[in-house]
């Protein structure tokens, strides 16, 4: 899951152009150390909303678009979700659909043969439920234009799923994927919601779900997927350290998982990066990270025909590489940016 955050360097230029202050040094997180600058998940929303300040206009959300598509594909992610919640930049910069359509049109520009990207409109918890309406008119409207799911984003304890059921309900109904963070800033209760009421097809983050050895047989049962996000875990302190992640014993339990950047700019990640990260630190092998690429298509909004060649092109991967220890470079995988 990545969002659809600017690069440093497009920070500093339309800080400059809009006349902003100085934002605190973005910070990267230092592989396999215990603490992210980040204490917590209000200290990351302010930095957050520091960020989405610097971007003042429907082009700036263009660039950033067909940037990430273009970066994705530099990485040989073939296909990118964008989490973008449309309704928070629309008091600034007009309406809502103007937004959303500028971060489609931008990542239409950015298309190639072996990359492209879909939008996860996201609901934010904590704004008024007219806002939450807004995200999924928005889905619906658009879900033949680029957008491929629903997501749910905020703080988890005081806003839990249930609060927006019906509104997913709606959206899985329409054939979109549903597609709301739990497990990060709340606890396995929060994944067990998720899943169950709101009928999600993937859940971003979902790592505490480590916390009820139940509710993992369940998700693997119910093929209930998790976009595992380890270096934003450490960021975020919700993991100790990368090699104390969870991850390992999620997938010992045979839930589908798949290995996503959340957001690039604060983690000083890639998808790829993610890859040889866990290979590095929790030590898993070639077979085990194409598995985790296999499920981030399977599971993913990826169009049959471009899903059809990456998995090919996996499958020429996998023989090569099966049995290696070694860091085995990268394959087609897909990835979930997050905004």
């Amino acid at each position: 899951m990545c969002s659809d955050y600017p690069k440093p360097s497009c920070t500093c230029t339309w800080r400059e152009r809009y006349a902003l202050p100085p934002p605190r040094r973005w910070p990267t997180c230092t592989v396999g150390t215990p603490h992210g600058p980040f204490h917590g998940l209000g200290e990351f929303v302010h930095a957050y909303e520091r960020a989405r300040d610097l971007i003042g206009s429907l082009d700036d959300l263009h660039r950033i678009g067909r940037e990430l598509v273009e970066d994705a594909a530099a990485q040989g992610v073939v296909w990118s979700e964008v989490y973008l919640i449309p309704p928070s930049y629309s008091g600034r910069l007009g309406p809502a659909e103007g937004v959303l359509e500028a971060v489609l049109d931008g990542m239409r520009a950015g298309t190639t043969e072996n990359s492209a990207a879909g939008v996860i409109v996201g609901i934010n918890r904590g704004l008024p439920m007219a806002a939450a309406e807004e995200s999924l008119e928005l889905a619906l409207a658009y879900r033949d234009a680029g957008v491929v799911g629903l997501g749910l984003a905020g703080d988890e304890a005081n806003h839990p799923p249930e609060h927006f059921t019906d509104l997913f309900r709606r959206a899985r109904t329409a054939g979109l994927l549903a597609v709301p963070h739990g497990g990060e800033g709340a606890g396995a209760a929060s994944v067990r919601a998720c899943a169950e009421t709101l009928g999600a097809h993937r859940i971003s983050h979902g790592v505490r779900a480590v916390e009820d050895p139940r509710l993992l047989r369940e998700l693997a049962e119910k093929g209930v997927c998790l976009d595992v996000c380890p270096t934003s875990n450490v960021v975020l302190q919700v993991s100790p350290s990368l090699a104390e992640h969870p991850l390992p014993a999620i997938m010992a339990e045979g839930v589908p998982v798949t290995l996503s950047s959340d957001c690039p700019l604060f983690c000083g990640t890639t998808v790829v990066e993610e890859y040889q990260r866990v290979h590095e630190w929790l030590s898993l092998d070639a077979r085990a990270l194409a598995d985790l690429a296999e499920t981030s298509l399977r599971f993913s909004a990826c169009p049959a025909p471009r899903r059809t060649a990456a998995l090919a092109r996996l499958a020429d991967w996998r023989q090569g590489h099966g049995g290696d220890a070694s860091w085995p470079g990268r394959g087609p995988v897909s990835g979930v940016l997050e905004q």
